[in-house]
């Protein structure tokens, strides 16, 4: 992989930016679709397959293949732990031993540790919970999402952009609440599908093919799986997805807003359609832990000086109240959402 410090853009030609910019999302879903990607771009079907299987073992890349929607599967959330330093390691290494932890940051703040538990079901979850506070000796603060405002982690970057979006104007956004108790719309397939493709889509000219062969079933049963699990959420996008921090954007920022609880939805919604706002999400208080904190931006940018700048925009025109601003400074895990089962019907 490619070092972070070195010009990602270099030896890279317009048909890869188009991949890189264009194809996040809306990869098509048929027997051949590279076929169908290189139509799109005037290159041969064989050539796209290896630009994608290029810029992934570049690191531009961090996989191909389907986004899950762990709240609309099953459930989830995101936990932290005060770590000392003197264990910070030791800690981490614990939390990431669990499959289903797939996002783990280290953050400027007393809650040090940020990981992401996906699970089938909200019992499951607050085992794995329990499981590493028994494990780590750390008391963990767990911050299910209960409404989300916007979440799009996807954005153009090949470009000269300081933080994600910089060009665009508004976004769209709406306020979904979110179930602890789902667990998704499954038939025997999907439960199959969706455990078959959580690392991702298999690098060929027929990737749909192979996983109907890995799964024995016909590919036309797995296309109309893969449709109808995007239809209904569980499925958020399918496409290259981007390795962010490799691409520069790695001055990313979660800034966490002590929000009047009538003022949520009006402040979310006109919060999360600002461009720059990658994640806007409400979460819950947690008094007895001493967390104030409901509502939640992320902002991903590669300058860190230009996200404060916003961050003070937020700030001052848009949300006037108490916030603090938590910086990830080290990246210690980072896959897609990892199950080891879904429910049965």
């Amino acid at each position: 992989m490619m070092s972070q410090q070195a010009d990602w853009r270099i030896g890279l030609d317009a048909t890869d930016a188009a991949l890189i910019d264009e194809y996040q999302s809306g990869f098509p879903v048929t027997e051949r679709p590279f076929r169908v990607l290189a139509d799109e771009l005037g290159i041969e079907e064989s050539e796209a397959l290896d630009r994608v299987q290029r810029l992934r073992e570049d690191g531009i890349f961090r996989r191909f293949g389907a986004v899950l929607n762990p709240p609309v599967i099953g459930s989830s959330t995101l936990a932290a732990v005060s770590a000392p330093e003197e264990r910070f390691d030791e800690i981490a290494a614990i939390i990431n031993s669990h499959r289903q932890v797939n996002h783990n940051y280290r953050r400027e703040h007393e809650w040090n540790m940020w990981f992401v538990v996906t699970a089938s079901d909200r019992d499951t979850r607050n085992e794995i919970l329990a499981d590493i506070e028994t494990e780590t000796g750390c008391a963990v603060l767990n911050l299910p999402m209960l409404t989300d405002y916007y979440i799009d982690l996807e954005f153009p970057v090949v470009n000269e952009d300081r933080f994600a979006r910089e060009s665009l104007t508004e976004t769209e956004v709406s306020a979904t609440r979110i179930s602890e108790q789902a667990t998704g719309d499954l038939s025997a397939l999907d439960r199959r599908l969706l455990l078959a493709i959580q690392d991702g889509f298999p690098l060929s000219l027929t990737p749909y093919a192979d996983i109907a062969a890995d799964l024995d079933v016909d590919v036309a049963s797995v296309l109309d799986s893969v449709e109808r699990l995007r239809e209904n959420g569980c499925i958020k996008r399918i496409g290259c997805v981007v390795n962010h921090v490799v691409t520069g954007f790695d001055s990313n920022c979660m800034v966490v807003w002590n929000v009047p609880d009538d003022k949520l939805d009006e402040y979310g919604e006109r919060v999360g359609s600002l461009p720059y706002v990658t994640l806007c999400y409400h979460r819950p208080r947690r008094p007895e832990q001493g967390w104030e904190y409901n509502l939640f931006t992320m902002v991903h940018g590669r300058d860190s000086a230009a996200v404060d700048e916003v961050i003070d925009e937020l700030a001052s025109e848009y949300l006037p109240v108490n916030h603090e601003r938590l910086y990830s400074t080290a990246t210690l895990k980072q896959t897609g959402a990892q199950y080891e089962r879904l429910v049965e019907e």
